[in-house]
């Protein structure tokens, strides 16, 4: 069994274990996770002086745009959270609903909480006018995220909720609502 098999079973078992693990675990992995995220937007600081990067665009208009994208963003992220805390669940994978969430934003694509990060990572690129976070950090982010989503975490919830989640993903985007489903 490669690594890849033992770290979707991992989260399932823990996700369908304990309560009081899943308690405990949940804050370290969000915590790791906001700090993963975070490490994408540090590193662009030292990438744009490095590369001697222009501001992405005047304040003025960086601020007219980003302004919008931020709440959108924020907006799309807390409105899933809080689909997935109504049903006794968190955004953690070791920690997940105890169904499928196919209410609010998951109507229309499986990963409103993700597609809301990175609207959210988009805006504040603009905010703070920064060519790399923009155009190299926030796509890195957004592939490494995409990766572990097709590796890891759909194979497990393919594994903890079976042909409801298979039908699901048949019809629902990944993305954006606009896309056929991958």
């Amino acid at each position: 069994m490669g690594l890849k098999d033992r770290w979707i079973r991992l989260i399932y078992r823990t996700a369908t274990g304990s309560r009081k693990i899943r308690l405990l675990i949940t804050p370290v992995v969000a915590l790791s996770y906001f700090l993963f995220a975070s490490l994408f937007v540090i590193l662009s600081f030292p990438a744009d002086r490095l590369f001697g990067l222009p501001g992405l665009l005047p304040p003025s208009i960086s601020t007219v745009l980003a302004v919008p994208v931020i709440f959108f963003g924020l907006f799309l992220y807390f409105w899933s959270v809080l689909h997935f805390i109504r049903t006794r669940g968190t955004p953690v994978p070791f920690n997940p609903p105890p169904e499928l969430v196919t209410s609010g934003p998951y109507e229309h694509i499986r990963n409103p909480m993700l597609s809301g990060l990175f609207i959210f990572l988009f805006g504040l690129a603009l905010a703070l006018r920064s060519v790399s976070l923009f155009f190299i950090f926030t796509p890195l982010f957004i592939l490494v995220n995409v990766m572990e989503m097709k590796m890891i975490e759909e194979p497990e919830l393919e594994m903890r909720l079976g042909p409801k989640y298979l039908e699901y993903r048949e019809k629902t985007p990944m993305f954006f609502p606009w896309r056929r489903p991958q």
